[in-house]
């Protein structure tokens, strides 16, 4: 199955000059964009606001940052003062969501989107939690790792490793084949976690920490990144110790995490502040950041910790990630597209924001991690505007209510052709407007969805883009096929047993049938389908909602199964063995066939993983080593 790609509209931007802040000193205690000093001190500035549209004629031309090219990649230096990296997790992070798992290839296809998207790290993993996480990772520094473009770009491949020899070794055999390969190690530093989770002392982890830096740097790798671990409940003197050791060691980023997302900006950015001001060879190295969303501070204290002084930011897609997320990614470089030049000193980021919507597409579609409509940036509702004042301001002018253009993400709003798809309509117009929503599908692809549209135009009157998304998401980001829906019939009411016959295809087209009964049309038809599958799983999950109005409507499901034969990984913060879940998505305007989809999706996905875990260690090597 082929990937899906953007196409990029053709954009302008327009902006409203206002004088750019000075560079902040880092010894400075009133920084914060987000702290009453600072709008006290720049209210003036701070009211006049950059509507980043094509909203008018009287459009001036684009902002200085966005005339800057992304600066030479050093692993310890950024010649562009001002330039800040993204260094994007959603792969490592992200995926320890619940339910995230992804396949090798899913993870193919979304390190090949965030280079699209222009990020400039991409933590593809953490290559010691199994056969299959370590062959993704060394998979996509082979590929995505070595794919330059015209400009010189290419992604830096990042590997996460624990404090331990075992760990660090694994992740430079999966990142050393890329280009730009970087390994990213961590010990945390708190007193909490010292006194129960490590059992060791300060100038232990000082030792180890320095120790493994150095062991990293010995083979081979130039670029190495180092978090202590829960660092915004750290000791300030420990973290400048522990940190100026790491640099003498050889790190070339040092990365401050929010591990349990506690702080608040002021807090955060005073934080990345006093590193910035007290550690000892700090000149020599990239502060980054990353923060947790458990208070649903993290985009505000990426920013904080930006506007402080860290020049690389650590987040995810749509902000997944384990609890309540991470920072978002499309948050994060939205809010210093808008605000860089003005309150945040003059940042600017090398992100092609036009690929926005389409990252946020696959992984919300490869995860399934629906996102909730008021989502900032990418969210169903984000443009939406219903009230009748808000619509009338948007048809005077569209700047009074929105400070960002839906295609300036990626996102086009209306069908400017004045195209309305329904049963009469040709391939020639779907095509059309499959691009004008951002897809670009292969032959095969799109005959696919050609047949499936006809089938769903033939019952509705209007088959709205939302249809033509749902349709596009059930085709192009399923997983691979190890069994094949043919056809599911169900009977079921009040005057009888709910009974379902199924028939599934294996990938070879050999058919089996199995007739089952259950307590409803769903249950019926999945117990049909172990039937035949063998395979024996726990359904955790199960939900569906109308992708529409209407009794018309396309019904999207999405399912999380277990698989009961024991697919597990190894935690990256804990070290603890975790059974890995798998999710499954399917539409139809049938909610059964829309279920029974789902179900055969996440079956296939976890079939599809295929699990070769590392000989596992025992209780007392698992522990980071003195």
């Amino acid at each position: 199955m082929a990937s899906s790609f953007l196409r990029i509209p053709t954009i302008s931007s327009r902006t409203l000059e206002t004088p750019s802040l000075p560079s902040l000193s880092s010894s400075s205690s009133k920084f914060s964009p987000l702290s009453p000093h600072f709008h006290h001190r720049h209210r003036r500035s701070a009211t006049v606001l950059r509507l980043s549209c094509s909203a008018s004629a009287d459009a001036s031309p684009l902002p200085s940052h966005s005339l800057r090219r992304r600066p030479q990649y050093i692993p310890n230096r950024i010649p562009d003062p001002n330039y800040v990296r993204i260094f994007d997790t959603t792969l490592r992070d992200g995926e320890q969501s619940p339910g995230a798992t992804l396949t090798a290839k899913e993870k193919i296809d979304i390190a090949r989107q965030l280079a699209k998207l222009g990020v400039d790290i991409i933590e593809a993993g953490f290559p010691a939690a199994s056969k299959e996480d370590f062959q993704a990772v060394k998979t996509i520094a082979e590929i995505i790792g070595n794919t330059v473009d015209e400009s010189g770009y290419v992604p830096v491949i990042c590997g996460l490793s624990r404090c331990n020899k075992k760990d660090i070794e694994t992740a430079w055999e999966a990142v050393k084949y890329a280009k730009r390969p970087r390994i990213h190690t961590f010990i945390a530093t708190s007193d909490i976690h010292l006194k129960y989770k490590l059992k060791k002392s300060k100038e232990e982890v000082i030792e180890i920490a320095r120790s493994m830096v150095r062991f990293a740097r010995s083979l081979g790798c130039e670029d190495v990144e180092f978090s202590p671990e829960d660092a915004g409940r750290s000791d300030r003197e420990f973290l400048y110790r522990i940190l100026g050791e790491v640099i003498k060691a050889g790190a070339t980023t040092l990365n401050i995490p929010d591990t349990v997302g506690i702080t608040l900006p002021s807090e955060f950015g005073q934080l990345i502040a006093d590193i910035k001001a007290n550690t000892p060879g700090i000149e020599n190295v990239i502060i980054s950041t990353h923060c947790q969303n458990d208070l649903g501070l993290s985009t505000a204290n990426t920013l904080a910790g930006s506007y402080a002084g860290a020049r690389q930011v650590e987040v995810t897609i749509n902000g997944i990630g384990e609890r309540a997320g991470n920072a978002s990614l499309e948050e994060v470089v939205m809010a210093i597209k808008c605000r860089g030049d003005h309150i945040l000193g003059g940042l600017f980021t090398g992100i092609d924001t036009r690929h926005i919507v389409m990252t946020s597409k696959m992984v919300e579609d490869y995860t399934g991690l629906h996102l909730q409509p008021h989502k900032a940036i990418v969210g169903a509702n984000a443009f939406a505007h219903e009230s009748g004042i808000h619509q009338d301001g948007m048809l005077k002018h569209k700047g009074t209510y929105e400070i960002i253009c839906p295609e300036e993400i990626g996102l086009e709003r209306s069908n400017e052709a004045g195209i309305v798809l329904g049963k009469l309509s040709g391939r020639h117009a779907l095509r059309d407007r499959l691009n004008e929503l951002g897809y670009e599908l292969d032959e095969e692809q799109l005959n696919n969805i050609f047949w499936r549209f006809k089938a769903v135009a033939e019952q509705k009157k209007r088959v709205t883009d939302a249809d033509i998304i749902a349709l596009v998401s059930d085709e192009v980001f399923q997983p691979e096929v190890v069994w094949k829906l043919l056809d599911v019939q169900v009977t079921c009411g009040t005057l009888g047993l709910s009974t379902a016959t199924v028939k599934l295809a294996e990938a070879n087209g050999k058919e089996h049938v199995a007739c089952s009964t259950g307590t409803g049309p769903v249950d019926a038809a999945y117990k049909a389908i172990d039937l035949i599958v063998k395979e024996p799983v726990t359904l955790l999950e199960y939900s569906m909602n109308a992708v529409t109005e209407g009794i018309d409507a396309i019904a999207t499901t999405r399912v999380l199964i277990r698989g009961d034969n024991n697919f597990s990984s190894t935690n990256a913060l804990t070290g603890e063995v975790v059974q890995r879940t798998f999710s499954g998505t399917g539409a139809g305007m049938d909610i059964v066939v829309s279920s029974v989809k789902a179900y055969v999706g996440a079956v296939n996905k976890m079939l599809g993983f295929e699990e070769r875990s590392l000989p596992r260690v025992s209780s007392e090597s698992s522990k980071v080593p003195a």
